[in-house]
């Protein structure tokens, strides 16, 4: 488990993404465990890069309103935070 709990998260987010090849020669990309995530690009390099943009954004969005996220892997963006007090550090 990554020590960066977003940059784990999108990072298995993404191995799990699934690719398609469209008839007009360009890419989509969705990733079938985060509802909503999907993206398209010229080239697959391209859609890669606006799946991860779309990702991020709807994991800030999806935070900030409190809906629940998917865990993935080990990550489980669903716990309420812990906090500490500032004598602590």
């Amino acid at each position: 488990m990554s020590q960066y709990i977003l940059t784990g998260y999108v990072e298995n987010a993404l191995a799990g993404a699934e690719y398609d090849k469209l008839e007009d020669g360009t890419f989509s990309g969705r990733i079938p465990s985060c509802k909503g995530v999907l993206a398209f690009g010229k080239t697959l390099r391209n859609c890669e890069d606006e799946l991860r943009s779309t990702l991020e954004d709807w994991l800030l969005v999806g935070l900030k309103l409190g809906h629940p996220i998917p865990i993935i892997s080990e990550y489980d963006l669903n716990k309420e935070p812990t906090y500490e007090t500032m004598a602590s550090m």
